[in-house]
């Protein structure tokens, strides 16, 4: 496979995709609608083709248009996207799907691709688009692509956990960034020890097109780092990412409430941990980036951006609040 057609492409793992399959190698092609900055504009190696994903004569006249060998499709947020997608790109050497952690709807650990169960998906929750049904949505998309292989498309899915890296716009992690960076204590909830998986985006990357490559089709891949870290391992692990040395201070829910706060306004938080397993994915060949150097990478480009998860965390004052009352204890 020399050349791709990349649902999305310019934002966060879409962006680190493209950026993987030029240094190896692929012509690229993005398809979308043209509403955020395209940072390879001036790339003679990518072509852009503007329309809605959501629209199948738009996908019909990309499909018509453009030379692919493997389709990437990073933003399909409905199933019906991928039943669009799997129909119009069947000829695809690849399709790869990017679903989510999150599509799994027994809590076990690890999660294990075609062993654990996803989260059923009604109608209803199909067509919504708020949080509460994406992994319901992830998972109905999954069993698009499965069905979708079973009619002789070579569709695959890629799982990847909570990501990481430059360019993330969620910006959950310049949120703890921001605070080892401004604060000699950084105030973070429970004992410390929650788990939440997560994944660096070069990586996911990669993944994909590995799968793309050498997967098979109707299977599912896990994507998470090797290394599991702990909320607190992970706030450390961006301390050294940003040359400081902060002191973690653990506060629960009775101590958070001084704040008025609760464990889950963190940012990567989860009370129960979320693991995935990753040995489907590692049998392929693949492997994950050492956490210090994902992080260093992280943190570089934070240094450089504006951002600074104020949005997605507790303000400093009500964290304030908290380091006061557990002095006094």
């Amino acid at each position: 496979m020399d050349s791709a057609l990349v649902v999305g492409g310019t934002r966060f793992v879409g962006r680190h995709l493209v950026d993987y399959l030029l240094d190896h190698g692929y012509t690229v092609t993005l398809f979308n609608r043209g509403t955020h900055e395209n940072p390879f504009a001036d790339h003679d190696d990518v072509d852009h083709v503007q329309g809605d994903r959501t629209v199948k004569t738009d996908l019909q006249a990309a499909a018509m248009t453009t030379d692919y060998d493997a389709v990437f499709d990073v933003v399909a947020y409905h199933p019906e996207d991928v039943e669009t997608a799997v129909d119009v790109f069947a000829d695809a050497e690849a399709y790869v799907y990017v679903s989510s952690g999150a599509a799994y709807g027994d809590e076990v650990i690890p999660k294990r691709e075609g062993e654990t169960g996803l989260k059923p998906c009604t109608p209803a929750q199909a067509t919504d688009d708020s949080d509460d049904t994406y992994g319901a949505r992830k998972a109905e998309g999954d069993r698009v692509v499965f069905a979708a292989a079973d009619r002789g498309v070579r569709a695959m899915s890629v799982r990847p956990c909570v990501v990481y890296g430059p360019h993330d716009y969620t910006e959950r992690t310049d949120y703890w960034l921001a605070r080892v960076r401004d604060h000699d204590r950084v105030l973070i909830p429970g004992d410390g020890t929650n788990v939440w998986h997560r994944v660096y985006a070069p990586d996911v990357a990669r993944a994909m097109r590995l799968v793309a490559e050498s997967g098979e089709a109707g299977e599912a891949y896990n994507v998470g780092d090797r290394r599991l870290t702990t909320l607190a391992e992970y706030v450390d692990l961006a301390a050294d990412a940003m040359g400081t040395d902060v002191e973690v201070v653990t506060a629960g829910e009775r101590a958070l409430a001084a704040g008025d706060l609760v464990p889950t306004e963190f940012p990567l938080y989860r009370s129960y941990p979320h693991v995935m397993s990753t040995a489907k994915l590692a049998a392929l060949g693949w492997e994950s980036t050492p956490l210090a150097t994902a992080m260093l990478d992280t943190a570089a480009e934070h240094r450089e951006s504006d951002r600074d998860g104020s949005e997605v965390g507790p303000s400093r004052e009500r964290e304030e609040r908290v380091l006061g009352v557990l002095d006094t204890v």
